[in-house]
């Protein structure tokens, strides 16, 4: 479940509510009891427990998961244009 940012338009009260995505925006104020709450957005942030995907699990080589620079695209194409490609 997210967790959410509110602040109180009334008294600057300010607080977290972990609630569903589904879940109405929070109205009255827990401090006030105003009904001038603002959800605010903020920065995401999440953790990832137990055992999770590596960037190594499936993999047979060293090659990172990062897209080829063009040159090294245009390199590895000529190599196997000429027939000089080794494996």
């Amino acid at each position: 479940m997210p967790l959410y940012e509110y602040r109180c338009d009334a008294c600057e009260h300010e607080f977290e509510a972990l609630q569903k995505m589904s879940d109405e925006s929070l109205l009255h104020c827990p401090a006030c009891d105003e009904a001038k709450l603002r959800k605010l957005i903020s920065a995401v942030g999440f953790r990832l427990k137990g055992d999770g995907w590596y960037e190594t699990d499936f993999k047979g080589s060293n090659k990172r998961n990062i897209a080829e620079s063009s040159s090294d695209a245009s390199e590895k194409k000529s190599k196997v244009a000429s027939g000089s490609d080794s494996h």
